[in-house]
Protein backbone atom coordinates (compact mmCIF):
# COMPACT_ATOMS: atom_id res chain seq x y z
CA UNK A 1 0.00 0.00 0.00
CA UNK A 2 1.25 3.47 -0.90
CA UNK A 3 0.21 6.26 1.50
CA UNK A 4 0.68 9.89 0.50
CA UNK A 5 -1.16 13.03 2.36
CA UNK A 6 -1.35 16.09 -0.05
CA UNK A 7 -1.97 19.57 0.98
CA UNK A 8 -3.76 22.02 -1.26
CA UNK A 9 -4.25 25.33 -0.59
CA UNK A 10 -6.88 28.06 -1.68
CA UNK A 11 -7.98 31.64 -1.59
CA UNK A 12 -10.80 31.21 0.32
CA UNK A 13 -12.30 30.46 3.33
CA UNK A 14 -13.80 26.85 4.75
CA UNK A 15 -17.41 28.08 4.53
CA UNK A 16 -16.87 29.27 1.27
CA UNK A 17 -15.56 26.16 -0.02
CA UNK A 18 -18.32 24.24 0.97
CA UNK A 19 -20.32 25.48 -2.13
CA UNK A 20 -17.06 25.78 -4.34
CA UNK A 21 -16.84 22.26 -3.73
CA UNK A 22 -20.33 21.30 -4.84
CA UNK A 23 -20.54 23.34 -7.64
CA UNK A 24 -16.97 22.47 -8.78
CA UNK A 25 -17.42 18.63 -8.87
CA UNK A 26 -20.62 18.92 -10.35
CA UNK A 27 -20.01 21.51 -13.17
CA UNK A 28 -16.18 19.17 -13.94
CA UNK A 29 -17.92 15.96 -14.20
CA UNK A 30 -20.36 17.18 -16.93
CA UNK A 31 -17.35 18.75 -18.57
CA UNK A 32 -15.53 15.68 -18.24
CA UNK A 33 -18.08 13.36 -19.60
CA UNK A 34 -18.86 12.12 -23.12
CA UNK A 35 -17.58 9.93 -25.74
CA UNK A 36 -18.69 6.53 -23.45
CA UNK A 37 -16.71 7.65 -20.65
CA UNK A 38 -17.26 10.08 -17.76
CA UNK A 39 -19.16 10.17 -14.45
CA UNK A 40 -22.55 8.54 -13.78
CA UNK A 41 -24.51 9.64 -10.83
CA UNK A 42 -26.07 6.52 -9.21
CA UNK A 43 -26.99 7.75 -5.80
CA UNK A 44 -27.27 11.47 -3.85
CA UNK A 45 -29.19 11.09 -0.47
CA UNK A 46 -28.84 12.01 3.08
CA UNK A 47 -26.91 9.88 5.51
CA UNK A 48 -25.96 9.11 9.08
CA UNK A 49 -23.24 8.16 10.40
CA UNK A 50 -22.39 6.32 13.81
CA UNK A 51 -19.16 8.90 14.27
CA UNK A 52 -19.46 11.90 12.01
CA UNK A 53 -23.78 12.54 12.10
CA UNK A 54 -25.29 13.77 9.67
CA UNK A 55 -23.92 13.95 6.18
CA UNK A 56 -24.34 13.53 2.28
CA UNK A 57 -24.02 9.80 0.31
CA UNK A 58 -22.81 9.64 -3.07
CA UNK A 59 -22.53 6.69 -5.32
CA UNK A 60 -20.57 7.31 -8.70
CA UNK A 61 -19.45 5.50 -11.95
CA UNK A 62 -16.34 6.43 -13.55
CA UNK A 63 -16.04 5.28 -17.27
CA UNK A 64 -11.94 6.23 -18.08
CA UNK A 65 -10.58 3.14 -20.17
CA UNK A 66 -9.36 5.49 -22.30
CA UNK A 67 -7.15 7.34 -19.84
CA UNK A 68 -5.29 4.12 -18.98
CA UNK A 69 -1.85 3.48 -19.91
CA UNK A 70 -1.00 0.66 -22.59
CA UNK A 71 0.15 -1.89 -20.05
CA UNK A 72 -2.91 -2.16 -17.84
CA UNK A 73 -5.32 -2.04 -20.91
CA UNK A 74 -4.23 -5.58 -21.82
CA UNK A 75 -5.73 -6.61 -18.87
CA UNK A 76 -9.02 -5.06 -18.34
CA UNK A 77 -12.08 -4.61 -20.18
CA UNK A 78 -12.89 -2.67 -22.95
CA UNK A 79 -15.34 -0.66 -21.24
CA UNK A 80 -15.53 -0.57 -17.67
CA UNK A 81 -16.12 1.51 -14.58
CA UNK A 82 -14.81 2.61 -11.26
CA UNK A 83 -17.15 2.82 -8.37
CA UNK A 84 -16.96 6.13 -6.23
CA UNK A 85 -18.58 5.91 -2.67
CA UNK A 86 -18.69 9.25 -0.83
CA UNK A 87 -19.32 10.36 2.18
CA UNK A 88 -19.56 14.27 2.67
CA UNK A 89 -19.21 15.45 6.56
CA UNK A 90 -18.41 18.66 5.66
CA UNK A 91 -15.52 19.91 6.78
CA UNK A 92 -14.39 15.81 6.84
CA UNK A 93 -15.05 13.60 3.88
CA UNK A 94 -14.61 9.95 2.93
CA UNK A 95 -13.74 8.72 -0.61
CA UNK A 96 -13.50 4.95 -1.54
CA UNK A 97 -12.76 3.47 -5.14
CA UNK A 98 -13.05 0.42 -5.95
CA UNK A 99 -13.41 -2.02 -9.78
CA UNK A 100 -15.55 -5.11 -9.22
CA UNK A 101 -13.36 -7.73 -11.14
CA UNK A 102 -9.61 -6.36 -9.55
CA UNK A 103 -11.13 -7.08 -5.66
CA UNK A 104 -7.21 -6.43 -4.79
CA UNK A 105 -7.60 -2.73 -5.61
CA UNK A 106 -8.73 0.04 -3.57
CA UNK A 107 -8.13 3.60 -3.09
CA UNK A 108 -9.66 5.59 0.22
CA UNK A 109 -8.98 9.26 0.41
CA UNK A 110 -9.70 10.91 3.81
CA UNK A 111 -10.13 15.35 3.17
CA UNK A 112 -9.86 17.50 6.33
CA UNK A 113 -10.20 20.98 5.65
CA UNK A 114 -9.41 23.90 7.93
CA UNK A 115 -8.67 27.53 7.50
CA UNK A 116 -4.60 27.11 7.47
CA UNK A 117 -1.92 27.39 5.24
CA UNK A 118 -0.84 23.84 5.83
CA UNK A 119 0.68 23.93 8.63
CA UNK A 120 -1.46 21.30 11.06
CA UNK A 121 1.02 17.94 11.15
CA UNK A 122 -1.91 16.23 12.35
CA UNK A 123 -4.83 17.35 11.21
CA UNK A 124 -6.35 14.08 11.50
CA UNK A 125 -5.66 13.66 14.69
CA UNK A 126 -4.23 10.35 14.94
CA UNK A 127 -0.97 9.48 13.59
CA UNK A 128 0.78 12.43 12.11
CA UNK A 129 1.82 11.25 8.39
CA UNK A 130 5.88 11.23 7.87
CA UNK A 131 7.08 14.37 6.24
CA UNK A 132 8.94 12.27 3.13
CA UNK A 133 5.16 11.41 2.48
CA UNK A 134 3.52 15.12 2.81
CA UNK A 135 3.22 17.01 -0.76
CA UNK A 136 2.12 20.45 -1.03
CA UNK A 137 0.65 21.16 -4.54
CA UNK A 138 0.37 24.49 -5.65
CA UNK A 139 -2.37 25.79 -7.30
CA UNK A 140 -0.69 27.99 -9.21
CA UNK A 141 2.42 27.31 -10.07
CA UNK A 142 2.35 23.26 -9.89
CA UNK A 143 2.43 21.62 -13.77
CA UNK A 144 -1.14 20.34 -15.05
CA UNK A 145 -1.55 18.48 -18.29
CA UNK A 146 -1.88 20.13 -21.06
CA UNK A 147 -5.00 19.48 -22.27
CA UNK A 148 -6.67 20.66 -19.02
CA UNK A 149 -5.06 24.12 -19.24
CA UNK A 150 -7.08 26.88 -20.18
CA UNK A 151 -6.44 30.72 -19.41
CA UNK A 152 -9.20 31.41 -17.63
CA UNK A 153 -8.31 29.35 -15.03
CA UNK A 154 -4.89 30.25 -14.75
CA UNK A 155 -4.23 31.88 -11.32
CA UNK A 156 -1.81 34.34 -12.72
CA UNK A 157 -4.18 35.62 -14.43
CA UNK A 158 -7.38 35.13 -12.75
CA UNK A 159 -9.06 38.25 -10.63
CA UNK A 160 -13.00 37.91 -9.29
CA UNK A 161 -14.99 40.64 -9.45
CA UNK A 162 -17.24 39.32 -7.06
CA UNK A 163 -14.85 39.40 -4.10
CA UNK A 164 -11.90 41.19 -5.78
CA UNK A 165 -9.53 38.41 -4.98
CA UNK A 166 -6.31 37.85 -7.31
CA UNK A 167 -4.39 37.20 -9.45
CA UNK A 168 -2.10 35.22 -7.75
CA UNK A 169 1.48 35.58 -7.02
CA UNK A 170 4.86 33.85 -5.54
CA UNK A 171 4.62 33.01 -1.91
CA UNK A 172 0.69 33.75 -2.11
CA UNK A 173 0.00 30.79 0.57
CA UNK A 174 1.98 32.78 3.10
CA UNK A 175 0.15 36.04 2.86
CA UNK A 176 -2.87 36.03 1.48
CA UNK A 177 -5.82 36.62 3.30
CA UNK A 178 -8.13 34.04 3.59
CA UNK A 179 -6.33 30.99 3.06
CA UNK A 180 -7.58 27.42 3.39
CA UNK A 181 -5.92 24.15 2.75
CA UNK A 182 -7.88 20.85 1.64
CA UNK A 183 -5.68 17.90 3.62
CA UNK A 184 -6.10 15.06 1.70
CA UNK A 185 -5.14 11.41 2.95
CA UNK A 186 -4.73 9.37 -0.06
CA UNK A 187 -4.00 5.40 0.84
CA UNK A 188 -3.86 3.11 -2.67
CA UNK A 189 -3.61 -0.66 -2.88
CA UNK A 190 -3.04 -3.00 -5.80
CA UNK A 191 -1.69 -5.79 -4.55
CA UNK A 192 -0.76 -7.69 -7.80
CA UNK A 193 2.04 -9.39 -8.39
CA UNK A 194 4.41 -7.20 -11.09
CA UNK A 195 1.84 -4.18 -11.55
CA UNK A 196 1.44 -3.08 -7.57
CA UNK A 197 4.54 -0.20 -7.66
CA UNK A 198 4.17 0.37 -11.11
CA UNK A 199 0.22 0.78 -10.85
CA UNK A 200 0.18 2.52 -7.18
CA UNK A 201 2.53 5.06 -8.59
CA UNK A 202 0.33 5.74 -11.95
CA UNK A 203 -2.46 6.09 -9.45
CA UNK A 204 -1.03 8.62 -7.44
CA UNK A 205 0.52 10.77 -10.28
CA UNK A 206 -3.24 10.74 -11.99
CA UNK A 207 -4.84 11.90 -8.41
CA UNK A 208 -1.90 14.88 -8.25
CA UNK A 209 -3.33 16.01 -11.45
CA UNK A 210 -6.99 15.70 -10.37
CA UNK A 211 -6.48 17.12 -7.40
CA UNK A 212 -4.51 20.42 -8.95
CA UNK A 213 -7.29 20.64 -11.97
CA UNK A 214 -10.02 20.39 -9.81
CA UNK A 215 -9.07 23.05 -6.81
CA UNK A 216 -7.54 25.41 -9.68
CA UNK A 217 -10.91 25.20 -11.37
CA UNK A 218 -13.24 25.94 -7.86
CA UNK A 219 -11.28 29.40 -6.91
CA UNK A 220 -11.15 29.87 -11.21
CA UNK A 221 -15.33 29.98 -11.04
CA UNK A 222 -15.75 31.68 -8.10
CA UNK A 223 -17.61 34.38 -9.35
CA UNK A 224 -19.85 31.30 -10.59
CA UNK A 225 -21.03 30.10 -7.68
CA UNK A 226 -19.89 32.63 -4.79
CA UNK A 227 -23.29 34.11 -3.01
CA UNK A 228 -25.39 30.88 -3.95
CA UNK A 229 -27.21 29.75 -0.75
CA UNK A 230 -26.51 25.41 -0.22
CA UNK A 231 -30.05 24.83 -1.13
CA UNK A 232 -29.17 26.91 -4.54
CA UNK A 233 -26.14 24.90 -5.36
CA UNK A 234 -27.95 21.80 -4.56
CA UNK A 235 -30.23 22.70 -7.35
CA UNK A 236 -27.21 23.24 -9.68
CA UNK A 237 -26.31 19.73 -9.01
CA UNK A 238 -29.08 17.60 -9.56
CA UNK A 239 -29.55 19.36 -12.68
CA UNK A 240 -25.77 18.76 -13.50
CA UNK A 241 -26.34 15.10 -12.34
CA UNK A 242 -28.74 14.65 -15.08
CA UNK A 243 -27.17 16.31 -17.94
CA UNK A 244 -23.99 14.41 -17.10
CA UNK A 245 -26.16 11.13 -17.04
CA UNK A 246 -27.36 11.62 -20.41
CA UNK A 247 -24.66 12.39 -21.75
CA UNK A 248 -22.74 9.17 -20.68
CA UNK A 249 -25.76 7.16 -21.78
CA UNK A 250 -26.48 8.52 -24.74
CA UNK A 251 -22.78 8.55 -26.12
CA UNK A 252 -22.63 4.36 -24.80
CA UNK A 253 -25.54 3.66 -26.97
CA UNK A 254 -23.77 5.83 -30.14
CA UNK A 255 -20.38 4.10 -29.35
CA UNK A 256 -20.79 1.73 -32.66
CA UNK A 257 -22.79 -1.16 -34.42
CA UNK A 258 -23.58 -4.16 -31.92
CA UNK A 259 -20.92 -6.98 -32.10
CA UNK A 260 -21.68 -10.60 -31.98
CA UNK A 261 -23.97 -11.36 -28.60
CA UNK A 262 -21.45 -11.20 -25.40
CA UNK A 263 -21.15 -9.27 -22.54
CA UNK A 264 -21.01 -6.15 -22.46
CA UNK A 265 -17.73 -5.76 -19.97
CA UNK A 266 -16.30 -9.17 -20.74
CA UNK A 267 -12.54 -9.71 -21.73
CA UNK A 268 -10.94 -12.73 -21.99
CA UNK A 269 -7.04 -12.83 -21.00
CA UNK A 270 -4.33 -15.20 -20.71
CA UNK A 271 -2.69 -15.62 -17.52
CA UNK A 272 0.31 -18.30 -17.68
CA UNK A 273 0.99 -18.30 -13.79
CA UNK A 274 -1.98 -19.63 -11.94
CA UNK A 275 -0.76 -18.72 -8.57
CA UNK A 276 -0.67 -15.03 -9.69
CA UNK A 277 -4.29 -15.08 -10.84
CA UNK A 278 -5.20 -16.41 -7.03
CA UNK A 279 -2.84 -13.67 -6.10
CA UNK A 280 -5.89 -11.22 -8.14
CA UNK A 281 -8.69 -12.70 -6.06
CA UNK A 282 -9.79 -14.41 -9.51
CA UNK A 283 -10.68 -18.12 -9.38
CA UNK A 284 -9.98 -19.74 -12.76
CA UNK A 285 -12.47 -21.83 -15.02
CA UNK A 286 -11.57 -25.85 -14.77
CA UNK A 287 -8.96 -26.83 -17.38
CA UNK A 288 -9.13 -30.88 -18.93
CA UNK A 289 -6.66 -33.33 -18.16
CA UNK A 290 -3.30 -32.32 -19.91
CA UNK A 291 -2.26 -35.83 -20.06
CA UNK A 292 -5.38 -36.22 -22.79
CA UNK A 293 -3.00 -34.38 -25.35
CA UNK A 294 -0.04 -34.34 -26.88
CA UNK A 295 0.40 -30.77 -27.54
CA UNK A 296 2.03 -27.98 -25.35
CA UNK A 297 0.22 -26.77 -22.21
CA UNK A 298 -2.18 -23.92 -23.26
CA UNK A 299 -1.97 -21.01 -21.19
CA UNK A 300 -4.71 -20.61 -18.22
CA UNK A 301 -7.82 -18.90 -19.62
CA UNK A 302 -10.48 -16.43 -17.56
CA UNK A 303 -13.14 -14.31 -18.47
CA UNK A 304 -13.01 -11.28 -16.23
CA UNK A 305 -16.77 -9.34 -16.30
CA UNK A 306 -17.75 -7.20 -13.19
CA UNK A 307 -20.64 -7.16 -11.81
Amino acid sequence: MLMKEYRICMPLTVDEYRIGQLYMISKHSCEQSGGGEGVEVVKNEMDIHPLHGQGQLTEKRIYLNSKLPSWAKAFVPRFFYVTEKAWNFYPYTITEYSVSFLPKFTIRIETRFENNNGDNSNVFGDTPTPAMNVSFLDILSDPIPEKHYKESEDLSLWQSSKTGRGPLGEGWREDHKPVMCSYKRVQCSFEVYGFQTRTEEFIHKNIQDILLVGHRQAVAWIDEWHGLSLEEVREFEQAMQEKTNSKVKASQNNAGPAAAPRPVFSRSISVTDERSLKKMGVTTVAMSDPSLSSGPKSPVRLNSTPE
